[in-house]
């Protein structure tokens, strides 16, 4: 489903990522992990397409699709999704207004709105938020909590193909991390092709959604490789505890 190749990205002329590889195929979930100032979080925003990265070398493909240099808009037509790690609040544009928006966008046809409102109204019932969030301002007053919660409902009324969790945990306690997990697993039962790319400091998340790989990123590239068990090791030891932590990738 996503193939990443070579990947050179730089901000402000300073190089974060470098060569940089992955490939992620449908159905699969992985994680990245990594020291604070590695790319991590870069990672997400380039395959998302944020315009303040630049793409120096290297490719991004799509099922099977070059996506490099193409726009944000487009990429979410596509079926990618970011669920942020800092959601921004916009006031004047009601959760509705954007959701229904949005579906009609990717749809490329009119939703049914009397169906539309059902769904949405199901996934907030699944999600314990409160109901008249629908009608509000998007995050208006809203905690970090909240603001995750609403990503979430933004995932499950869109249907992506690729969601990529950019520290979920943050900001979520114990409960309501659990209540995200389970839709999110429950979305990936019900979308056998859908795959997950992760982005965490912490295996806490990993014991709800389970990743088949977990990669560490060291200096701008995945310099290993290995399954749940890796994050792990992480937590007993940190990084500088592992081995070949400045080498090159292993197992992938």
């Amino acid at each position: 489903m996503l193939k990443i190749n070579d990947l050179v990205v730089s901000v402000e002329d300073k190089n974060i990522l470098n060569k940089f590889n992955l490939e992620i195929a449908p159905g699969e979930v992985h994680a990245i992990m990594g020291p604070n100032g590695t790319g991590k979080s870069t990672l997400s925003k380039v395959i998302m397409g944020h315009p303040s990265y630049k793409v120096e070398s290297g490719n991004i493909l799509f099922n099977g699709e070059d996506i490099t240099n193409i726009s944000v808009e487009k990429r979410a037509k596509l079926g990618i999704f970011l669920c942020m790690q800092s959601p921004l609040s916009v006031e004047g544009v009601t959760n509705r207004e954007f959701l229904y928006t949005a579906l009609n966008e990717i749809k490329d046809e009119k939703v049914n709105l009397y169906k539309f409102a059902t769904s949405v109204e199901e996934y907030i019932k699944y999600l314990h938020m409160k109901k008249d969030v629908i009608h509000e301002a998007i995050n208006k007053g809203a905690s970090g909590g909240e603001r995750k919660k609403n990503e979430i409902l933004q995932m499950l009324v869109l249907e992506p193909k690729l969601i990529i969790l950019d520290e979920l945990d943050s900001g979520l306690d114990v409960d309501s991390l659990k209540i995200v997990c389970e839709n999110i697993n429950k979305y990936l039962k019900s979308h056998k092709d859908a795959s997950v790319l992760m982005i965490t400091h912490y295996s806490r998340i990993l014991d709800y959604i389970k990743p088949k790989y977990v990669h560490v990123l060291n200096d701008g590239k995945i310099v290993k490789t290995g399954d749940f068990n890796l994050s792990l090791e992480i937590e007993k030891t940190g990084y500088n505890g592992l081995n070949n932590i400045s080498g090159n990738r292993e197992n992938e």
